[in-house]
């Protein structure tokens, strides 16, 4: 089957649908680029009668300037609001006319901003909304549980990363090239429309340091250095920046009362495998194989297929000692706690510390995520499987 936009389902489809059945408003939140208008264009046409504003759009922007008459005015649709973070004073204006008219599929609010989104819904909308992220592709979408395992698609999705338009690129130059494009834009554009008066270049460079530090703990005074003394507060505001994009990760450890040394500072990741090899200069897989980043990247793009997946209000982190017994990654479900380790190689080995690991944070299940085309069984409660499988074990 040729791949594209159209024929790739979103793991998030049915799921939106249900919401919006349920609720009053839903927040689709996700990166630029991601594909939030064309889920939700599809959305719109499933729905039937419903109504789209790019509030990028000036004119889009002009048909709410009495924002209170057009909402009255389209009650009987569902209204879609692209890009809500450019006027934020709709939150407030949202909510007397929800209360006003209260019934399911009223608004969908598209937005690349989470931090300034959440802060503004939860203060105007709380008991009203419901969120969801959208993700660059997941393997899991390109590949289902009940097909094979391509283990060439999933090095592509790997290299690529999951942004529709690099991973569709019709060769590894033209993807490669979009993403540094992006990377560009975003930085020179797209923060800037956010509010984010950074120097260009500080920025880029920040992002850069970010990447060479990829899966490993955070030091804000070091990184500051790097970057000619600026202070761990400033060096924290631009951490702060990249994750409310959702282009970062900030992994927090976690904490058993053990009475052991344990690692307290986060753990960093650029979240798209894709972003991460533009910003360290990798374009194609015989530069990734040969790359000593290789294993720390496949570690991130495998801790974004499960964290992109998780069930709603479960928590991540992960575990390590001053000793070095360490878990990659810990969900917490509930009372269930599962952890995952990741392995980049087809016949993975774990280490007595990963044994150790298991013990002191007393998991109920675990599983090595490696590059391979079945599943096996390890041991009564841990199990060897593919990234595009990891999530699955969370339902």
């Amino acid at each position: 089957m040729q791949l594209d936009s159209s024929t790739l389902p979103r793991n998030l489809s049915n799921q939106l649908r249900d919401r919006l059945s349920q609720v009053p408003a839903v927040v689709l939140l996700g990166p630029r680029q991601v594909g939030k208008t064309t889920l939700a264009r599809e959305l719109a046409v499933h729905q039937g009668d419903s109504i789209l504003l790019d509030l990028q759009r000036p004119a889009d922007r002009a048909k709410l300037t009495n924002a209170d008459l057009f909402l009255q005015g389209h009650r009987d649709r569902l209204v879609i609001l692209d890009e809500v973070q450019f006027m934020p004073e709709l939150f407030a204006q949202l909510r007397p006319e929800i209360d006003a008219h209260r019934r399911p599929s009223r608004f969908l609010l598209l937005g690349s901003a989470s931090g300034q989104l959440l802060a503004q819904s939860s203060e105007s909308l709380a008991g009203r909304v419901s969120y969801l992220e959208l993700t660059p592709f997941l393997a899991s979408e390109l590949m289902p549980a009940e097909a094979p395992v391509d283990l060439n698609l999933m090095q592509k999705l790997w290299l690529r990363g999951g942004f529709p338009q690099s991973f569709l690129s019709p060769s590894a130059e033209t993807s490669y090239q979009w993403r540094a494009d992006f990377i560009q834009t975003f930085i020179g554009r797209d923060l800037r429309e956010l509010g984010v008066n950074v120097p260009v270049d500080t920025l880029f460079r920040f992002w850069r340091m970010l990447a060479h530090l990829h899966g490993q703990q955070f030091n804000a005074s070091a990184i500051g250095g790097s970057l000619g003394g600026v202070s761990h507060k400033v060096v924290a505001t631009y951490l702060a920046t990249l994750i409310d994009a959702m282009m970062v990760r900030k992994l927090e450890p976690h904490f058993v009362n053990l009475g052991k040394r344990l690692v307290k500072s986060p753990k960093i990741y650029v979240r798209d495998s894709g972003l991460l090899h533009a910003l360290l200069g990798v374009p194609d897989v015989n530069a990734l194989m040969g790359h000593p980043s290789a294993g720390a990247s496949w570690e991130g793009f495998c801790i974004e297929q499960i964290c992109g997946q998780i069930p709603t209000g479960a928590t991540v982190s992960y575990y390590r000692t001053a000793a070095g017994t360490e878990l990659d990654l810990i969900v917490e479900t509930g009372r269930k706690k599962v952890a995952f380790e990741i392995k980049f190689s087809n016949a993975p080995k774990v280490t007595k510390g990963f044994w150790q690991g298991l013990e002191d944070t007393g998991v109920d299940q675990a599983y090595i995520v490696a590059p391979v085309s079945e599943a096996w069984r390890l041991a009564a409660n841990v199990e060897v499987l593919s990234p595009n499988l990891a999530a699955a074990v969370l339902k």
